[in-house]
């Protein structure tokens, strides 16, 4: 192998590293682009899912007033009436999603619940519901207020 040759190989020695390293920096920049247009397309929909939510909490305070209105309501048709409207109500808010927190004899979770005092009952157990609590999507959108249990 003479001198010309040589130089030759390690040439094209240098060229195919060259190469190579291109391949793996194209290699890792294509697999960045995926991942950065999966996250795009996952808080695309997240934002998408969420984006009712404040006005789901207003609508879940005219649904507390339907509550109220309710339970102070009797069994005329008027009363028949808003019975019908809450459950109308109930379920066009299930269909987007949001469900009510089971609260009652659970135990204490300060993600779900707003404890605003005690009651007798076991200890750091729920053991009165003062206020709905709602989730949409599996996220609190509204923590339940409630009575935590506290023995004598």
């Amino acid at each position: 192998m003479d001198n010309k040759e040589k130089q030759l190989d390690k040439a094209v020695e240098a060229i195919e590293k060259e190469r190579d390293e291109y391949l793996d920096s194209l290699k890792r920049l294509k697999a960045e682009f995926e991942n950065y247009q999966k996250r795009v397309e996952k808080e695309s929909t997240e934002k998408a899912k969420f984006a009712s939510e404040k006005l789901i909490l207003k609508l879940l305070k005219l649904k507390d007033s339907f509550e109220r209105a309710l339970e102070h309501a009797k069994e005329d048709e008027f009363g028949k009436g808003v019975k019908m409207i809450l459950n109308q109500f109930e379920k066009v808010l299930e269909e987007e999603g949001v469900k009510a927190i089971d609260v009652l004899d659970k135990e204490f979770d300060i993600m779900k619940h707003e404890a605003i005092g005690f009651a007798k009952g076991k200890n750091g157990r729920v053991v009165e519901e003062i206020e709905k609590g709602y989730e949409l999507f599996e996220r609190i959108i509204r923590p339940a207020k409630i009575k935590v249990g506290q023995e004598e």
